[in-house]
């Protein structure tokens, strides 16, 4: 009878231990799962969303941009959120640049403007890319034409001083750089109401608090 009860307590003792063991190995496993799941990109800048309106620059207004920043066919142009294109396209229409890329995140707008470039007939010197312009390569641009949003030129100053060679000329549609005062301050009366134009060249030697 002791002997009954003692092999009992064993077989008891034996299957809690079993229990906890497993029990265990299933936490851990369930552990190791979740960090499999983890994405290995999570680090990286997430896709960013379309964060500035689309309003079209009327062309009285590209034009006056696209002066002061005296285009020509010495010129790349990158237009960053380039909306349906018309800046691009007019670059390399009216001013002979040698190339003009637009950067636009919608895709609707991209469609929009490599079908307004077939018509213009520009598609040989403008090309539109659907990217995040916070992800794009400036380097080989000489002008860079903005239309955003006060914020969203604050924070892009600074890519803009690091990746543009001296020199860049810079036209940005209604908004400044905060602290980076332009070179030139332009108004241009519309339909509706006046806009503003700033102008600025990259310097050799930025400072330090603009970057």
């Amino acid at each position: 009878m002791q002997l009954h009860r003692m092999l009992g307590l064993l077989v008891v003792s034996v299957s809690v231990s079993s229990l906890m063991f497993t029990g265990c190995t299933q936490q851990r496993n369930f552990e190791a799962e979740a960090e499999a799941q983890t994405p290995t990109t999570a680090a990286q800048p997430q896709e960013r969303q379309a964060n500035v309106p689309y309003v079209p620059t009327p062309e009285k207004v590209i034009e006056r941009m696209l002066k002061l920043a005296n285009v020509s066919s010495n010129d790349v142009l990158y237009d960053l959120g380039s909306g349906d294109g018309r800046i691009p396209i007019t670059a390399v229409q009216k001013y002979g640049a040698s190339r003009a890329i637009g950067i636009e995140i919608n895709p609707e707008l991209v469609q929009r403007s490599r079908e307004n470039s077939q018509k213009a007939g520009v598609t040989d010197r403008v090309s539109f890319l659907q990217q995040d312009l916070f992800q794009t390569d400036l380097s080989q641009a000489t002008v860079v034409t903005l239309y955003l949003l006060p914020s969203v030129n604050l924070q892009l100053r600074p890519k803009l001083l690091q990746e543009l060679k001296p020199g860049t000329r810079i036209v940005s549609h209604d908004f400044d750089m905060g602290e980076w005062k332009p070179e030139r301050v332009e108004r241009v009366q519309g339909s509706a109401r006046q806009h503003t134009i700033y102008y600025w060249v990259v310097p050799e030697n930025p400072s330090a608090n603009l970057q």
